[in-house]
Formats: structure tokens, C-alpha cells, sequence
């Protein structure tokens, strides 16, 4: 039984695979609060440690050591599933994703209501609207 709510979520990351490997950029398909899942053009074993940097903040944030709990094919592509190994990391990642969500909304504001948010702004309301809504881990 999963224990923690997937969130469909596409976000810009860099995976390494081990130390002597560069960072490969990847997307994610979807996070929970326990860990989450990148498309890749390569499988990676189950049990592998890797690292993950999250290069749409500034500083990035780098999550150190994630273990890989899956793989699946899907298409030309495999769909990897990780797991944090430090609840630190999984909490700063979930806040990665709600900075994501309200950049989404800032961005859905501009388009759909023609009003321009600043990140300040598209954040309090998005707090307002769907903060309660958004699951604890």
C-alpha cells in the first residue's frame, strides 16, 4: 500500500548516478513527500544510490544520497522511481513542489485573467485557495 499521495509534477532536476558521473538533466513525473519519479533514457538498478540537484531554485538544492527503489519501461523511456533517504530532504523537496504549484498558478493568472502576479502576490493567494487542500505527508 503507498503511503504517501503522488502529486503529478514536472520538474526540471539533474540526476548522478555515482560520484565520477556529471549531472544528467531529467524531468520528474510526479512526487510524494517519500520520494519521486524521473524519466530517463537509461534504466538504473534498483538499490542504487544517487544524487538529485534541483537546479530551478537559486542556490540549487541538492539532494545527496536517494536510493532507487524501481524502474519501468515505458516507451523508449524509463520511468525510475527514487526514495529519500533523509526526512530533511524530503521536506525541502516538498516545499520545491509548492514553489512549483504556485509558479504554475502565477503563470495560469497571466494567461487565463491577464493579471500579472509577482512570485509574492501569486504565492499568498495560492496559500489562500488550495494551501488546506494540499495533503500532509
Amino acid at each position: 500500500m503507498r503511503q504517501y499521495i503522488r502529486h503529478p509534477l514536472d520538474v526540471k532536476i539533474e540526476i548522478r548516478c555515482s560520484p565520477d558521473h556529471d549531472f544528467v538533466k531529467h524531468s520528474t513525473q510526479n512526487i510524494s513527500f517519500g520520494g519521486l519519479a524521473f524519466c530517463s533514457e537509461n534504466a538504473v538498478e534498483p538499490g542504487s544510490i544517487i544524487s538529485l540537484l534541483f537546479t530551478y531554485l537559486e542556490p540549487p538544492f541538492e539532494v545527496a544520497e536517494a536510493q532507487v527503489m524501481w524502474y519501468q519501461k515505458t516507451g523508449s523511456n524509463y520511468l525510475i522511481g527514487i526514495r529519500f533517504h533523509n526526512p530533511d530532504d524530503a521536506f525541502r523537496v516538498r516545499q520545491i513542489e509548492q514553489i512549483c504549484h504556485i509558479e504554475s498558478y502565477r503563470k495560469k493568472v497571466e494567461l487565463n485573467e491577464n493579471r500579472k502576479l509577482t512570485a509574492e502576490e501569486a504565492a499568498k493567494e495560492w496559500i489562500g485557495r488550495y494551501a488546506s487542500s494540499f495533503p500532509d505527508p
